[in-house]
């Protein structure tokens, strides 16, 4: 009879122990799909009106890029800066036509964060407006010093090629239709969800069951900003999503965070590709170099 009882108890507290379990899965779930969706909505939004002003005023700006080459430096930069990789697209479609430097190009990869900036701005909205003002900065510095080294090595750049740049008026149903549906919507959102999801799940799973902040803490801080760089190769969002958490859990400096946003160029380095396999790798190679520069000498003032 004892006996029994006591199996009886063990069974209950099995099934107790199991529901509690599943319980805390679900919490951790619903928590991070939470915060997620919060993220997302205000990312769509961003999307949908810089991606408005960007096909509006792209005339003028082009316009005004090719002029001259400190011209190309700053505003591509400045639109480099702007959250999203339409601004990389344009640039590019710009250099393979021969109407910008590879200066220009290096200067809108160094600036631009792609679709990490929406996600910036929507946890971060301060710190984010800082990057941004520090990579355009960095952006047409390193302008200047990839056309400089380019013309050192007599690099050959900028052959024309026949491509289409977006020329019909902006129309606000096609703009609905082929922008916000099959861009935005289709291409990117689904996408970015699963990725801040997943990355926010499994940090918040570590930092709950692993002391992750003694060990990033532990972690030298040049090994960090080395690591950032390297990581910037990646064009994809993932990765750079989890030093952006990183960071707005105070488990890496904001020197990692900005090496890791220079050194990325979101899928703007995606176009040049089928164009120039070189030209890609050289511009690669350079932003991220140049970032892990950068990261050098703000370790070494201490930033």
């Amino acid at each position: 009879m004892l006996m029994r009882i006591a199996a009886e108890g063990e069974e209950v507290a099995s099934s107790t122990g199991s529901s509690v379990v599943v319980t805390l899965q679900w919490d951790e779930l619903l928590v991070a799909f939470s915060e997620t969706t919060k993220i997302i909505l205000v990312v769509a939004l961003l999307m949908m009106i810089i991606e408005f002003l960007e096909l509006k005023f792209e005339r003028k700006i082009r316009g005004k890029i090719t002029e001259r080459p400190i011209n190309q430096y700053v505003i591509a930069s400045l639109l480099g800066a702007i959250p999203g990789c339409i601004d990389a697209f344009f640039i590019v479609s710009l250099y393979v036509h021969g109407l910008v430097g590879f200066g220009a190009l290096a200067a809108v990869m160094l600036s631009t964060a792609g679709d990490e900036a929406f996600i910036m701005l929507a946890m971060m909205p301060e710190k984010a407006l800082l990057i941004f003002g520090i990579c355009a900065t960095v952006g047409v510095i390193g302008g200047f010093f990839a056309d400089g080294i380019a013309k050192l090595l007599r690099l050959k750049t900028c052959r024309p090629c026949e491509i289409e740049i977006h020329e019909q008026e902006l129309d606000f149903k096609h703009f609905l239709k082929k922008h916000c549906y099959n861009h935005i919507f289709k291409k990117h959102i689904p996408r970015l969800f699963l990725w801040i999801f997943l990355t926010t799940l499994t940090l918040n799973f570590l930092m709950e069951k692993i002391p992750l902040e003694q060990i990033i803490s532990g972690l030298p801080k040049l090994t960090l900003i080395v690591s950032a760089a390297l990581i910037g190769i990646i064009p994809e969002s993932g990765p750079h999503l989890l030093i952006l958490i990183l960071f707005s859990k105070g488990l890496i400096p904001f020197s990692v965070l900005l090496v890791n946003t220079l050194s990325q160029d979101g899928h703007g380095l995606l176009p040049l590709l089928s164009y120039s396999v070189k030209d890609t790798i050289r511009v690669q190679i350079f932003t991220t170099v140049f970032s892990l520069a950068v990261g050098i000498i703000l370790f070494t003032i201490g930033v």
